[in-house]
């Protein structure tokens, strides 16, 4: 492997390299350095986050800008406010010997008046949000029409976030002759289209495989009843006592309800969702670099940016809804070289999905088992071991000795050991002594019967695609108004003017009652239990056996739905209240102590 020295960088740039520790170039560093820093032109790097690819462009782009010259020359546009400023800080670390070198960080959340006064004392590089970068040259607050190089990084995160059409509007204000240098951990079609319409004949280097995750990384599943997902994620947890991760959740509403759960049970946690105001954000993300939060509970579009070396575990709560999304997830753990972890709880309907990321990353997931409360007291009882071993003595003690040998004059070492173990072995011990088996065999009765539909309830409700709905989009409305998990509804089918879908049969009443008299946007929602156990070929049949037709079977059930208004109307009393569905999140299990 070659040293930075051999890539060709000058004595201002090898300096700071030597202060900031690097001895070698990672692979995407070797592979991009010696190209951008040779003739002008384009390039397209594909490498996973955390592999050193802010050195891969910062270390060109200011060997090349003149430190002289007050104009704008580079441009690096990257997804979210966290990734910005870490980039920028990154920037003026690697230039911190370059005399007269200027870098602005332009990014929503603060202020544009104070950013535009920053650029115009002569940024040499601008680090920009894309949303906050087309605002200020809309106002004409910013000038990049002679910039000679510009960087899209996470190019791939940008484009899922929605920000095509504001990097297309940017770069039409950029000279055509730049260098443009395209960075992403994946290449899907969007960022082909983007490469294709504003680079000419760019290079290419790959560190790994397209698509493919680090090798730091393992990866891992297990599977477990959709019900038992959240106590799933306890015993991972428990089982893993210096656990600092990110924990990912597909929606706001779960990713703030299973860490306001886990601060509940003693852990410290934290919520990153994009309903949380800068500040708060902030604050959490601090709280997180700082290693106060051990497990940060995120959705993907806010999790975008977290850079964070010392990750030990992802921790995949929920599948994201596109797999590719899946490779920045686990690429949050495994970083600068280090090792890592990501753990994926599934139910059984998604262990089919782990087939298709496996495709995708080049990797095989293990399967594992989630560890049972003896197991799990055994690790938490050695890492408390391990800790006292460890532990510096602290000699302001000595004063207290003779109180405390007096105290245990007639204990022997054994019974003083066993003594002071209890203290934390006995919390788990109670908590766990009782608990099932949560791990389910991939072909297990009680999960097959779960989808065979015999301990299932099968139901009509009489909305569809006229109505807006797709089978996802239904059964994101059910779970919503239901307060239940994603997992809890399945076998969702969807018809022009109706629908069908499944729930276990102990939540068949609060499914009734809750559609008891419900309006959605001023009509009537009509759900009751379909005879239809089938998934397809649906249809509910009439006292005669035989199937309604598609047209009269939908004007029957408009009728009905008209007539059962009709008679509730002249009944003298009201509807049963609905029940609260606000879960219990109370949990038995012993606080944690605070780390």
């Amino acid at each position: 492997m070659n040293t930075f020295q051999d890539l060709g960088l000058n004595k201002d740039l090898l300096q700071a390299i030597t202060d900031l520790g690097f001895t070698q170039p990672s692979e995407v560093q070797e592979k991009a350095i010696p190209i951008l820093l040779g003739a002008e032109g384009d390039l397209v790097a594909l490498a996973q986050t955390g592999t050193g690819k802010t050195a891969a462009f910062g270390f060109p782009m200011l060997e090349k800008i003149d430190l002289d010259s007050r104009t704008t020359q580079g441009l690096i546009l990257s997804p979210t406010r966290e990734l910005c400023l870490q980039i920028t800080n990154e920037m003026k670390l690697y230039g911190k010997y370059c005399k007269g070198l200027n870098v602005a960080a332009v990014y929503g959340g603060a202020s544009i008046t104070e950013q535009a006064r920053e650029v115009k004392r002569g940024a040499q590089i601008i680090v920009a949000t894309p949303g906050r970068m087309k605002d200020m040259i809309s106002r004409r607050l910013v000038d990049i029409t002679k910039i000679q190089y510009a960087v899209l990084d996470e190019a791939d995160e940008m484009l899922n976030m929605g920000f095509k059409e504001d990097i297309t509007d940017i770069l039409s204000h950029t000279p055509a002759d730049k260098s443009t240098w395209l960075f992403s951990a994946t290449m899907p079609k969007e960022v082909a289209a983007i490469a294709k319409n504003f680079m000419h004949n760019p290079q290419e280097i790959t560190v790994g495989r397209k698509n493919e995750s680090t090798t730091n990384v393992s990866h891992e599943y297990y599977l477990v009843n959709a019900r038992d997902r959240y106590q799933a994620l306890k015993r991972l947890a428990d089982a893993n006592p210096d656990i600092f991760s990110v924990v990912f959740c597909r929606t706001k509403r779960d990713t703030q309800k299973v860490a306001e759960q886990l601060i509940e049970d003693g852990y410290n946690a934290g919520a990153l969702h994009g309903d949380l105001s800068q500040n708060q954000r902030d604050l959490v993300m601090n709280a997180f670099r700082k290693n106060q939060i051990q497990m940060l509970v995120a959705t993907d579009v806010a999790a975008r940016g977290i850079d964070v070396d010392d990750v030990t575990h992802v921790i995949n709560y929920q599948l994201p809804d596109e797999i590719e999304t899946y490779t920045h997830r686990s690429g949050r753990t495994g970083r600068a070289g280090k090792t890592g972890v990501s753990m994926v709880i599934v139910s059984k309907s998604e262990v089919r999905k782990i087939k298709s990321i496996e495709r995708i990353i080049k990797r095989q997931f293990e399967k594992k088992e989630i560890p049972d409360g003896i197991e799990i007291c055994e690790v938490q009882l050695m890492s408390l071991a391990n800790k006292i071993h460890n532990t510096e003595i602290n000699h302001e003690i000595d004063k207290y000795l003779n109180s405390i040998n007096q105290l245990f004059a007639d204990t022997t070492k054994d019974e003083l050991i066993k003594k002071f173990f209890s203290v934390e072995f006995t919390r788990f011990y109670n908590y766990y002594k009782k608990t099932k088996n949560l791990n389910v065999s991939e072909s297990s009765q009680e999960e097959q019967t779960h989808f065979d539909g015999k301990n299932s309830t099968r139901y009509f409700i009489n909305v569809g695609g006229k109505d807006g709905f797709d089978w996802m989009k239904l059964k994101d409305f059910l779970k919503e108004q239901l307060n239940l998990g994603r997992d809890d509804i399945f076998k969702v089918e969807t018809k022009d003017s109706f629908s069908f879908f499944n729930t276990e049969n102990e939540l068949k009443d609060k499914v009734l009652e809750h559609f008891t008299d419900f309006k959605h946007e001023g009509r009537f929602v009509n759900v009751e239990v379909s005879e239809n156990r089938g998934r397809s070929g649906g249809g509910r049949r009439d006292r005669k056996g035989g199937k309604r037709s598609g047209a009269k079977r939908d004007r029957e059930d408009r009728k009905g739905a008209s007539n059962n208004r009709s008679d509730k109307r002249r009944t003298e009393g009201k509807s049963k209240p609905r029940r609260s569905n606000s879960g219990d999140f109370a949990s038995s299990r012993p606080r944690r102590s605070r780390r």
